[in-house]
């Protein structure tokens, strides 16, 4: 496999390409016997990797690193080619050899043989930073991406093309540009000879005089332009689309010059579809028939090139000035039979036949034969979550596998389309045939008609398990004809319509917080102002809390609204009175008789904290019965209210007022996983039987709340913004975790501390010196302090805090050294608190943000510097709690109190009774 991206960039984040395609065979070779030479030498049995830094002219090379194990590139390389690098590792650790051991793709061949490819594949690595836009988003040999994307075409721009449409990322298309280039676009784009006055001095800012130049800015302009970074491949291409040369790119950033020249292709065929505009959609029109056709064989989508298209007649330089769309695209090439062929990745590029499905489409394939015919009735279609992203990761795979498990459990043919290469569900055996495809329409339309030849017994689709990806599907595939399994559009969009769900709240009869929806930033401020700051802002259909967040005044929400959030009459958003209280997650499965109800998640922090970073408590410790009754109650109202069939999440606040249904997901939740595993109710398998026609009274299961299991679980989350610079640890209402771990034990704070020691949430354990604790509280997590600095101290901690949390520990009986706050002057003797931080000499930083104007973002230089030092940094006071109290040397033996998961959930798949709550 191959690097886009010079050495320097860490191999997660870049480009990476199979096989390779830049090296001679020679050299290529050469590699390959250094690495088997390499392997030997260790003595390497089972999975190794090794790579490899080349010079740009293949004089010379060196290794940089050899892993004698899988690696993160294994997965890719296994999905990549079709040979499944761990399960032949393991049978080689049970001591087997490679000739005994078969290939299972071909069924005919064994694994000694290499894997031969007669396609191309490419990853794009996904990032969070449209979740961190404060991040650093340079890249180097620290590891930023969260996610990855895969994609397979016969040439290396057709697959960039399909990896590109599957990102799901905004500002990720081919056509992708910043604005705020343009400035710069056009500098880097002016004629040389008119450059050569401008200078930049040794700050890095222009200068007009010679003689205070470091030297002349265009190249150093060019060089930061074009600095590795996840936005790096757009740049490229929007100064080939303004005609820099190859070279001169080539020159700066190392890309080989082959990739460059790719890219130069597909930036033609854009222009040339730009010329021919609305002529691309007649069919008649045999010289725009052939440039649709060569266009789709370079993998561009409909959408992509209904936007050149109109593009180019709006410019003027098209044929009509018609807007062309992707459905008059599409509608032109079934008319030419311009549809995609679906090949076989079978490992041997096709020497021997293939027994296992795992398809990808191309249109070089256009017109040939099904290398296999359509997969037998019954049958459904699984769509999965795409690329890792925060929000939406492996829980919703999760929920794809077991679907697919279920589906050919009974009887059914699963079909998995998805382009994530590190998932389960894109094992060749988790489903009955696999697809990997961008999680389009046009891509998810295409697999099913190619599944449902002649248009008949049309593929029905299961859209409620891979998170908010397919969901958003819903519409178009329904419009398509293509039929929901488990679900209908009704129900989705009363539930992800925020006018129309509030509505429905409101007819039965359910409290909510005080709201409504803004089509303006005017009517947002004069609705904020009528119900109370603070107020919560969300938009309609997002997942992971993206663009939600508080506003605490005017000038916050106007801020939010510019920042995060488009606003206007077709795309409002909804504004609520912010409600302090406890979060209670709910998931459940209805048949639309029965409404079943696993558990109740208790979150520790208080609401207004994305349920994906909150610690969760099952069975619920706080929560009185009453209030559990209310929301069991509430929950089965809306759910029939909504006709859900199969899975469906909610989240409520409870206060000493009531309790407050938050919203409602018509889908599977990023909690299913967790929920299915402490409870033994086989979440994902029940919404499918139910999707087949079954009912959950036949399968004996009852209405309500189930009664609790003998045991406490705990759902904790897991964070990596220490490897993203610039990012502010705070939680909040926006998602930051990228994964999770739960805790279980019969003793409430034994599974807590099991959970938070898991999750890497408690701070380390001071040795006989003690360790230091920095603190800053805000003035209405003071009540909470005692419990905190007892813990701490208990556990061997001493104390420094900002004035006021010095005062409230010295009333507890605790001294602490007094730090100043951020931004004021150190009295004599004193430090400051981020320069403390700075020393190295704290171990752990608990500063709980005050709800003041700047969203929960005050003091954040406190939170950055203890997360640059490698600080444990809390800034919920209930998981400061938590975490200090994990430390209760009583509790350390307890934490290796171990069982199997069927140990501690008995019978798991079992029915069982309700709770009663008279």
């Amino acid at each position: 496999m191959e690097n886009f991206d010079p050495l320097g960039v860490h191999t997660g984040d870049s480009i990476v390409v199979a096989p390779v395609q830049t090296l001679p065979d020679p050299v290529h070779q050469r590699l390959r016997s250094a690495a088997l030479n390499i392997i030997r030498a260790l003595g390497v049995e089972g999975g190794c990797n090794v790579q490899f830094a080349l010079s740009p002219d293949y004089t010379d090379y060196a290794v940089i690193e050899v892993n004698p194990r899988v690696s993160r590139s294994s997965a890719l390389a296994s999905k990549a080619t079709g040979y499944p690098i761990a399960r032949v590792a393991a049978q080689i650790a049970a001591g087997r050899r490679l000739a005994e051991i078969p290939n299972v793709v071909t069924g005919t061949t064994v694994a000694a043989f290499e894997p031969a490819l007669d396609y191309v594949v490419v990853k794009l690595p996904r990032f969070p930073f449209d979740k961190f836009p404060t991040a650093d988003r340079s890249l180097g040999s620290q590891m930023k991406a969260t996610g990855e994307v895969m994609a397979i075409d016969r040439t290396f721009g057709s697959a960039l093309n399909k990896a590109l449409r599957g990102l799901e990322q905004g500002g990720a298309g081919f056509l992708a540009e910043n604005a705020g280039w343009q400035s710069t676009l056009e500098y880097l784009m002016e004629p040389e000879v008119s450059q050569s006055s401008v200078y930049i001095d040794r700050g890095g800012l222009m200068c007009e005089a010679r003689t205070h130049a470091e030297r002349a800015a265009y190249p150093i302009v060019l060089r930061r332009f074009l600095a590795p970074s996840d936005s790096r491949l757009w740049r490229i291409l929007a100064l080939l689309r303004r005609g820099m040369p190859a070279e001169r790119i080539r020159g700066v950033t190392g890309i080989s010059s082959w990739f460059l020249w790719e890219l130069e292709r597909a930036i033609a065929l854009e222009q040339e579809v730009g010329r021919y505009g609305a002529r691309l959609t007649d069919a008649a029109d045999e010289e725009a028939a052939a440039l649709l056709a060569t266009v789709k064989r370079a993998g561009f989508g409909d959408r992509e090139l209904a936007q050149m298209a109109s593009a180019g007649a709006s410019a003027g330089t098209g044929a009509g000035a018609v807007a062309v769309t992707a459905e008059s695209i599409r509608l032109a090439r079934m008319e030419l039979g311009i549809v995609p062929g679906y090949a076989m990745v079978d490992t041997c590029a096709a020497e021997f036949a293939a027994e296992t499905p795992y398809f990808y489409a191309t249109y070089a394939a256009s017109g040939a034969e099904p290398e296999l015919p359509a997969v037998e009735r019954p049958a459904a279609l699984v769509i999965g979550s795409g690329p890792v992203r925060i929000g939406q990761g492996i829980e919703f795979d999760y929920c794809a596998v077991h679907a697919a498990a279920e589906l050919r459990e009974r009887g059914w043919q699963a079909v998995m389309i998805n382009s994530n290469p590190e998932t389960v569900s894109t094992d060749f055996d988790a489903s009955s045939r696999l697809y990997f495809e961008p999680l389009d329409p046009e891509s998810v339309r295409s697999v099913v008609e190619a599944e449902s030849p002649d248009g008949r017994d049309i593929l029905g689709a299961f859209v409620q398990f891979g998170g908010q990806t397919p969901l958003n599907l819903a519409e178009p595939l329904a419009q398509a004809g293509i039929p929901l399994l488990g679900a209908n559009l009704q129900t989705i969009d009363e539930a992800e319509d925020r006018i129309r769900f509030a509505n429905l709240v409101e007819s039965v009869g359910i409290p909510q917080p005080e709201g409504g929806m803004a089509r303006s930033v005017d009517e947002a401020l004069a609705l904020a102002e009528r119900i109370g700051y603070p107020v919560i802002v969300r938009p309609s259909f997002v997942i992971g809390g993206l663009a939600i967040d508080f506003s605490y005044s005017p000038s916050d929400l106007v801020e939010q609204l510019r920042r995060a959030t488009v606003v206007d009459p077709d795309r409002p958003v909804r504004i609520d009175r912010y409600l302090e209280g406890v979060e209670v997650d709910v998931d459940a499965i209805s048949d639309g008789e029965t409404v079943l109800i696993p558990g109740l998640l208790e979150h520790i922090e208080r609401a207004g904290v994305h349920s994906g970073d909150s610690v969760g408590m099952f069975p619920p410790q706080t929560v009185s019965m009453a209030d559990q009754e209310l929301i069991v109650a509430a929950m089965d109202r809306i759910v029939r209210a909504l006709n859900v069939h199969g899975l469906v999440n909610a989240q409520f606040i409870v206060r000493e007022d009531g309790v407050y249904l938050i919203e409602v997901n018509p889908r599977a939740s990023r909690t299913v996983p967790f929920m299915s595993k402490v409870t033994g109710v086989p979440m994902v398998k029940l919404a499918v039987r139910i999707a087949l026609g079954e009912k959950l009274a036949e399968m004996g299961w009852g209405n309500g709340l189930l009664a609790e299991p003998p045991l406490v679980a705990v759902k904790a989350p897991a964070f990596s913004t220490a490897k993203l610079r610039g990012v502010d640890p705070s939680v909040g209402p926006g998602m930051q975790s990228t994964g999770e771990v739960i805790g279980i034990h019969t003793d409430p704070r034994v599974a807590l501390a099991k959970a938070m020691q898991g999750a890497a949430l408690i701070p380390p354990r001071p040795g006989v010196e003690g360790a230091l604790a920095v603190l800053s509280i805000a003035e209405r997590d003071v009540p909470n302090l005692p419990r905190v600095a007892n813990a701490l101290a208990r556990a061997g901690y001493r104390f420094a805090a900002t004035a006021g949390t010095a005062a409230a520990l010295s009333r507890l009986g605790y001294e602490a050294q007094v730090v100043a706050k951020v931004g004021e002057q150190p009295e004599p003797g004193q430090v400051g608190i981020v320069d403390l931080i700075n020393t190295g000499s704290a171990r752990l930083v608990v500063n709980t943000p005050s709800p003041k104007s700047g969203p929960v973002r005050d003091a954040v230089e406190i939170r950055l510097a203890a997360t640059a030092m490698g600080i444990l940094c809390l800034t919920a006071i209930e998981t400061a709690v938590a975490a200090a109290e994990a430390l209760d040397p009583e509790l350390q033996p307890h934490l290796a109190d171990v069982k199997s998961l069927g140990e501690w959930v008995p019978e798991p798949g079992k029915p069982r009774g309700a709770v009663s709550f008279e």
